[in-house]
């Protein structure tokens, strides 16, 4: 859009070059000078959209930063949860195998005894 506008900018611009009334080249250098604000209008039009854009896509951005690092934390809390109850099972597993094998002893110790005296 904007090289069509420079295009008829640059023809009007020859046109009035090529006139010899004056009307004519008021004419044409009004019609050139209007396409030239055209021209600038389009692309000032571009450059905020662009702005615009870039910016929102900062913001996407940094939303998706947040929300990873706050899965991220969720996701370390939940394996810390994890670990710190699989360590407490552990801890109440641990008595009641070492009452097991205190009775294993028990058990032991009396066989060899019995055998002794048979």
């Amino acid at each position: 859009m904007i090289n069509r506008s420079l295009f008829v900018a640059a023809a009007l611009a020859l046109a009035v070059v090529g006139c010899s009334d004056n009307k004519q080249a008021a004419d044409a250098k009004a019609a050139a000078d209007k396409a030239a604000v055209a021209a600038k209008e389009a692309a000032d039009k571009a450059t905020a959209a662009a702005k615009d854009a870039g910016a929102a896509a900062m913001q996407a951005g940094q939303k998706a930063a947040d929300a990873a690092k706050a899965a991220t934390g969720d996701a370390m809390k939940s394996a810390g949860d994890a670990m710190k109850s699989a360590g407490d099972s552990m801890k109440a597993a641990a008595p009641a195998s070492a009452a097991s094998g205190d009775a294993m002893k028990a058990s032991g110790s009396a066989a060899p005894a019995d055998a002794a005296k048979k």
